[in-house]
């Protein structure tokens, strides 16, 4: 089992810049996949960024050259940078690892507004 805890979310104006961070209850050295992934009102989870064990990132689209994400296998953490927010990154960001299965946060709210 794995318990997951985001922190980090807030409230900030467009173009701002907020860092989530995501610990994990044991060692993430073995996890295969780390990843961000969010959800806004009335619209599906989708997937934000994720990282390897190996520290290869990927992103959507819509976050490419604003976001990234790291992995500190030391600290069993992994963290979102987000700079430039747009009033459309509003929503509520969940961490999810891959392991013997896969595991959710509970998620942190992140408002876009002026």
């Amino acid at each position: 089992q794995v318990q997951l805890v985001e922190s980090g979310g807030g409230l900030v104006q467009p173009g701002g810049s907020l860092r989530l961070s995501c610990a994990a209850s044991r060692s993430i050295f073995s996890f295969s996949t780390m990843s961000w992934y969010r959800q806004a009102p009335g619209k599906e989870r989708e997937l934000v960024a994720r990282i390897t064990r190996g520290g290869t990132a990927n992103y959507a689209d819509s976050v490419k050259g604003r976001f990234t994400i790291s992995r500190d296998n030391a600290k069993n953490m992994i963290d979102l940078q987000m700079n430039s927010l747009k009033p459309e990154d509003t929503a509520v960001y969940y961490c999810r690892a891959l392991f013997d299965a896969i595991y959710w946060g509970q998620g942190t709210q992140v408002t876009v507004s002026s």
